[in-house]
């Protein structure tokens, strides 16, 4: 059976975990009863992909795709559903870009659009499952199946079957897994502050600002605004200095609160047991970008990753960013991919400092 492809008008119910912890009854007062700025943010970036010439479109894949051992409950809901946006029009030169953790696809991509479609690419922006509208009912939480092959089977649906591929923090995790498992299909990789080497035991040596998978999660899926604060800070050089609970709790609800317990899970099954010896090496060229202040995957984590691909990539450091460099200095971001991906690749030893 094919997979059922759909129009997604970015309207539907998104399932919330019971662990989310309400906001007080004045503030969600507030943010129910009046202006929410958080969803019309989303509203807006979802027109902006529309004007940019993208579509959204809800991928129903089949039964096929997926390990035929799992038993599911009877449902008349979709095993897996992948929804994406992509060109109105069949790609020619397909650009596939994966999002990490935080808002959804179209908060981190909105820059990227125009530029890249001035540059001849076809973006093609997924929501990784259990974000934006992706889901699944399967038990897997792994990067290799639970995305990697969730992503390139959508892929194929739509009749994309080799791209170039950018992957951002745990995008890239996600995007490596990929390159590795399809290095027919993924011609070349970027890899924006994505921590791919990094291995268990580094919490506990102090290599990160968290000591645990736990709190790693705690910090990656926040729940409260003190939380919120603590990531923003983490992740940007320049953080904004007045950040109301108000708006943040605005944030939360919109943009944060479904699936928490699966997106934990997914942190859990990504760094649990986690060792480099068993990490794959890539064949395709791969450009790595690093926010030179990134203090959720620290530079240590770029210069181990560029060991490991023996000379198979180059390194460009994006000066006066944190691990939000996609974000904080998405011009400079996109300038290094664009020549990446249009220009010869230049010798591994030839490192870039933007």
């Amino acid at each position: 059976r094919s997979p059922a492809i759909a129009g997604d008008p970015r309207a539907g119910d998104l399932r919330r975990s019971p662990a989310m912890p309400p906001p007080p009854q004045s503030i969600a007062g507030k943010v129910g009863r009046f202006f929410s700025f958080a969803a019309a943010r989303d509203r807006c970036f979802s027109r902006r992909f529309q004007a940019a010439g993208l579509r959204p479109v809800s991928i129903q894949l089949p039964d096929s795709a997926h390990p035929v051992s799992v038993q599911l409950p009877d449902s008349a809901d979709p095993v897996t559903t992948v929804h994406m946006w992509v060109p109105a029009r069949p790609p020619r030169n397909p650009l596939v870009l994966l999002h990490g953790f935080g808002a959804s696809a179209t908060w981190q991509w909105y820059p990227y659009l125009r530029p890249l479609i001035a540059a001849g690419f076809d973006p093609i922006v997924p929501d990784l499952v259990f974000f934006g509208n992706s889901t699944t009912r399967l038990p897997d939480r792994s990067d290799t199946f639970q995305q990697a092959r969730s992503i390139k089977t959508a892929l194929e649906a739509i009749g994309v079957t080799k791209f170039g591929l950018v992957g951002v923090s745990y995008g890239g995790f996600v995007g490596y897994r990929m390159a590795a498992m399809y290095p027919d299909a993924v011609e070349r990789v970027t890899l924006v502050c994505a921590g791919v080497c990094l291995e268990e035991k580094d919490l506990a040596e102090g290599l990160f600002p968290v000591a645990g998978v736990d709190e790693a999660a705690a910090l990656l899926v926040p729940r409260r605004p003190e939380e919120v604060r603590r990531l923003v800070r983490l992740t940007f050089v320049r953080p904004p200095i007045i950040m109301p609970s108000c708006f943040l709790w605005d944030y939360i609800k919109v943009m944060g609160s479904d699936h928490i317990e699966e997106k934990t899970e997914l942190l859990h099954a990504l760094i649990s047991g986690r060792q480099i010896s068993t990490l794959p090496k890539l064949r395709q060229k791969t450009l790595i970008v690093w926010g030179e202040q990134d203090k959720v995957f620290p530079m240590e984590l770029a210069h181990r990753l560029k060991r490991h691909l023996d000379g198979n990539s180059r390194l460009a450091v994006i000066h006066n960013a944190g691990h939000a460099v996609n974000l904080e200095k998405p011009t400079d971001v996109c300038k290094s991919i664009i020549e990446f991906f249009q220009e010869p690749i230049p010798e591994a030893s030839n490192d870039e400092r933007v």
